[in-house]
């Protein structure tokens, strides 16, 4: 059987053919095919004699049946800058590994980035600039790196971006930063166009730019640390809000890690799944409220606080939990006492999945305690107190003292018995996808 010929990725500039190397040209050359942005097509010389077919969009879903479609001729990609950087390389590369009947190997030949090229306009050095993409992602994903005194680069969408940034640097106490539009990099047209986000009125350019943002907090605006316990005050909430402390706490408890997916049940105001994925841009939660408004103002605070990908489900647990991926870790802030509710989130867990679960309750600490001694964990109560006036003198106001039982999931197959609780517990979930 003839082995599959490599699929070739070329990055290219806004330089173009002559800003290539010669390995690069003899791939696009010899290419029988040619696929790629139509502004990146239109670079290329009459040499370049393959068939050219433009990325449709949306891109993801097309590539099977384009590979597909050219199975044994010579193909060549066309990326922008470095194809495994936010580029279509790493779209190739998941598509490849996920349907063996496209399946090739894949020969990449980079161009410097367009990251590449600012920091060395701007004189920044690349390992202390945050970068993030807003090319077909939301802007508020930009607020999880908006830090006084950072370097921020911004891989722009197109013209529009400048304008969207600056007015989500206003709203977020960022209005005095520095923005710097660097258009064409690399390129015969390059120029940088410059202002501040309070005052930018600059009409829209072109659209291949990189916005760099020399971050400065306005004096007022509410200051948000990278650690779990945001201020109370940066979420909008009806009262169903873990406070604080405790939030910063039952994070701990719950320990993210890159790639890892929450279920927080008894959402509220969403703090416990906001901040699961403030803690690593790869972590995903989905959160779980009953109640109509509650779920769209977590919806709203999630998009305040900078992480607009949380996927909040409006529904009852543990019906509303039929369907989702299998989670790493559950959190269930409310209604414990439902029945069946502890079941199928245990049910849920793979082994070494965690769970953690927080009442102010006698009778949730009752249920708790139950499932401590089935299945061991750690069992605490947290209470908080804060400093107020007493007349002329100051003195401690306690909080509701919280129970919080956390477990992980044993991986031997001699687990614990199940108790009367768990007899009618569902099977593990399954992701569908």
């Amino acid at each position: 059987m003839t082995p599959p010929l490599p699929l070739s990725v070329v990055g290219i500039g806004a330089d173009g053919w002559e800003g290539l190397s010669p390995a690069a040209r003899r791939e696009l050359a010899a290419a029988e095919v040619l696929i790629g942005g139509a502004r990146q097509l239109a670079l290329l010389p009459a040499e370049c004699a393959g068939e050219r077919e433009p990325w449709p969009s949306p891109l993801r879903p097309a590539v099977p049946g384009l590979l597909a479609a050219h199975a044994g001729r010579r193909v060549c990609v066309l990326a922008s800058g470095d194809p495994m950087f936010y580029g279509v390389g790493r779209t190739l590369t998941e598509v490849m590994a996920q349907d063996a009947t496209v399946r090739r190997p894949l020969h990449v030949l980079p161009h410097p980035s367009s990251v590449a090229y600012a920091c060395a306009r701007l004189g920044w050095a690349v390992e202390d600039t945050e970068v993030v993409t807003l090319v077909g992602r939301p802007v508020e994903n930009l607020v999880r790196a908006l830090h006084d005194g950072r370097r921020v680069l911004v891989l722009s969408a197109g013209p529009a971006t400048p304008g969207e940034v600056a007015a989500l640097l206003r709203e977020r106490g960022f209005g005095p930063t520095r923005m710097r539009v660097l258009e064409q990099l690399g390129g015969a047209r390059e120029r940088v166009v410059e202002g501040r986000a309070e005052r930018w009125d600059a009409p829209a350019g072109d659209p291949l730019n990189v916005l760099a943002l020399d971050c400065v907090r306005a004096p007022d605006a509410l200051r948000l640390p990278v650690v779990p316990g945001l201020p109370d005050e940066a979420y909008a909430h009806d009262g169903q809000l873990t406070k604080r402390h405790v939030r910063a706490a039952t994070l701990a408890a719950l320990a993210p890690a890159p790639g890892e997916l929450l279920w927080d049940i008894g959402g509220g105001s969403g703090s416990i799944a906001v901040e699961w994925l403030r803690a690593h841009r790869s972590c995903r939660a989905v959160s779980v409220e009953r109640d109509v408004a509650r779920a769209a103002r977590i919806d709203r605070n999630a998009r305040a606080l900078g992480v607009p990908a949380l996927r909040v489900v409006q529904g009852a647990a543990p019906a509303a939990l039929v369907g989702l991926p299998t989670p790493d870790a559950v959190f269930i802030g409310g209604g414990l006492t439902v029945p069946g509710l502890l079941d199928a989130c245990w049910a849920a867990l793979p082994p070494g999945g965690r769970i953690v679960a927080n009442t102010v309750t006698l009778e949730s600490e009752a249920l708790l305690t139950q499932w401590y001694r089935r299945h061991g964990g750690e069992l605490v109560r947290l209470a908080v107190a804060h400093a107020v006036p007493v007349g002329g003198f100051t003195g401690w106001r306690q909080a509701m003292p919280v129970t919080q039982w956390s477990a992980a999931k044993p991986a031997s197959s001699d687990a614990p018995e199940p108790g009367p609780q768990e007899a009618a517990a569902p099977p593990r979930f399954q992701d569908p996808s």
